[in-house]
């Protein structure tokens, strides 16, 4: 009996000759779209009792590790993970008279995003995914799937929460050096200013930088990073709530100023967002990660170890109404 079930396994996993999901020619979809496409399957011979369907699925998992004690002669860490399930939809297609001949068999889908999902996103500790996957069985048993990854941007936000930012936001800092080689004093102030501080991605970020060198040296460069803030949530294998925040570049630029000693400069910088990218969000609106971002202009102070940083908090939206793929 069991060579024979074997050699039923083996004809029916052979009837299948390709399976293929036909998808439109969109870079990224938007939250609250549709989707249509269509699922291809080439058959060698006749499939009885078939079953074929088209899944929508988008997942958010997250997993780190931190050692217990430092302290103790050997090492024991412990992981705090965390997951959820933004989409799950499914499409099954029924056959005539329960089976499906020779040849190529063509099934139309249609699937729509809800309105509150967030966008794709990887790093080192979690991601947020999305796929469509089609599958083939017969009698229950396994024959064909075709998976296809989808990039989606999210839309999710308390936009009332965002109204204020719609307005001119200046951030100043400022730093106070003494030369001991020359005995004199100085200081180098960074001013950014941005008419406003709420962008949408793919959009690009313009704002004016003024210097003013105090110093009785050159000011060579300054060097602009847009950071992304996670905060993760996960819990351990006995439940313990633990949250972590981790910081990564989304994109950067090195401008050179050489403004003299004694001399102020202004300069104008843009910075051009990427898409999709996750929405300012919190742990209410995607469960397990909370996302904010923040603009960090660096100047080095010339002939010192120190640097003067200004930080400008960047709030990152989209709407149905306000970002297009």
């Amino acid at each position: 009996q069991i060579p024979a079930a074997r050699s039923t396994l083996s004809s029916l996993m052979s009837v299948v000759r390709a399976i293929n999901l036909v998808l439109p020619e969109t870079e990224v979809h938007l939250a609250g779209s549709s989707i249509d496409g269509q699922l291809v399957l080439n058959l060698w011979s006749t499939l009885v009792d078939p079953m074929v369907k088209v899944e929508l699925v988008g997942r958010g998992f997250l997993r780190w590790s931190e050692e217990e004690n430092p302290e103790w002669d050997y090492e024991k860490s412990t992981a705090y993970t965390n997951q959820t399930v933004y989409v799950n939809q499914t499409q099954y297609f029924n056959t005539e008279d329960g089976w499906l001949g020779s040849g190529v068999h063509t099934f139309d889908f249609h699937f729509s995003f809800p309105a509150n999902v967030p966008s794709t996103f990887t790093s080192k500790i979690g991601c947020i995914y999305y796929f469509v996957r089609g599958t083939c069985c017969s009698s229950k048993v396994f024959l064909a799937k075709e998976e296809r990854c989808l990039l989606l941007q999210g839309t999710a936000g308390d936009r009332r929460r965002h109204r204020k930012s719609m307005v001119p936001l200046v951030v100043e800092a400022r730093k106070d050096v003494i030369y001991f080689c020359c005995f004199r004093r100085g200081s180098v102030t960074l001013r950014i200013s941005l008419e406003r501080n709420i962008f949408y991605p793919g959009e690009t970020i313009v704002f004016m930088t003024d210097i003013a060198n105090r110093t009785c040296k050159h000011v060579r460069k300054i060097i602009f990073v847009l950071h992304l803030i996670v905060l993760y949530r996960g819990f351990s294998s006995r439940g313990e709530p633990r949250s972590l925040e981790d910081r990564s570049e989304v994109t950067s630029l090195e401008s050179r100023t050489d403004t003299a000693p004694s001399q102020a400069m202004r300069i104008t910088s843009a910075l051009v967002l990427p898409k999709p990218m996750p929405v300012t969000s919190t742990f209410m609106e995607n469960k397990i990660m909370a996302f904010r971002y923040e603009l960090v202009g660096t100047c080095d102070i010339p002939y010192t170890t120190s640097t003067i940083e200004d930080r400008v908090p960047i709030i990152i939206t989209a709407t149905p109404n306000d970002f297009s793929v």
